[in-house]
């Protein structure tokens, strides 16, 4: 067994059922974990849940919306019915459905990015600390944003929400550290899933975006999915209240 070996541990991935989620979800589960995917698409969900078993391992499909009032407590109930723990919890649904001036944007469109991006994550981690503590050695990753570490013109809902995010992750690690529950934030940048594929198609927006990564290319879902690895396993067993940056050096440009 390494230190990435994740055997005998239940992983709760939200937003699993695409993209980012989807990829952590899966990496995950090869290195041993057994899957509690959370999304809204039961079809997506049942694919998902079929190639999880095929690597032999458990997979409960939960198909909820992370915003409702009632999920957090649908969640915990049916991972430990269904799988009997939890070891890790990533954080990763979110998203933004739009860009806008802040003089133009619409107080709903504010509050539903707060909702899908923080409180969401908030109410699911407060669910979930008393099982995630229980064995000493719990781990949560929260799915942030570049946007939350420095300016997001046209999209300071989203950019506050992450930037938000990640001082939770901060607070709460020194909160649960002596729980043995570590807490990280892991925080990507342009990725090429469904959620950028409008800039991808764009010839001007995608040179526009590529222009400030110096690696000059998109990141990869498989590539965020190892960085949530390492920070799930034991190859991250002194690491809490940090932000993982993977962002083929956006955030590292003037």
């Amino acid at each position: 067994m390494g230190r990435n070996d994740l055997g005998g541990r239940v992983a709760v991935v939200t937003g699993a059922s695409r993209g980012i989620g989807r990829a952590i979800a899966l990496r995950l589960a090869e290195a041993g974990a057994d899957i509690a995917a959370v999304a809204r698409s039961e079809e997506a969900l049942a694919e998902l849940g079929t190639e999880i078993e095929q690597m032999g391992r458990r997979c409960a499909a939960i198909a909820c919306d992370v915003t409702a009032d009632d999920a957090p407590g649908q969640i915990q109930q049916a991972v430990l019915t269904q799988l009997g723990r939890v070891d890790i919890l990533i954080n990763n649904a979110g998203g933004n459905s739009f860009m806008t001036s802040l003089e133009a944007m619409r107080p709903s469109g504010w509050r539903k990015t707060l909702l899908l991006n923080l409180d969401s994550s908030v109410m699911l981690t407060q669910a979930l600390i008393p099982g995630l503590a229980e064995h000493g050695n719990g781990v949560i990753i929260n799915v942030a944003s570049v946007a939350g570490l420095r300016g997001a013109p046209l999209m300071a809902h989203y950019g506050a929400a992450k930037a938000a995010l990640i001082s939770f992750t901060q607070s709460l690690a020194i909160e649960v550290a002596h729980k043995g529950v570590r807490v990280n934030a892991l925080v990507p940048g342009w990725i090429a899933t469904d959620l950028t594929g409008f800039l991808r198609t764009d010839d001007d927006a995608e040179r526009g975006v590529l222009s400030r990564v110096p690696m000059a290319r998109w990141g990869e879902s498989a590539e965020i999915a190892e960085a949530a690895l390492f920070l799930a396993s034991d190859m991250s067993s002194f690491m809490t209240g940090q932000a993982l940056i993977v962002d083929g050096g956006l955030s590292a440009m003037p």
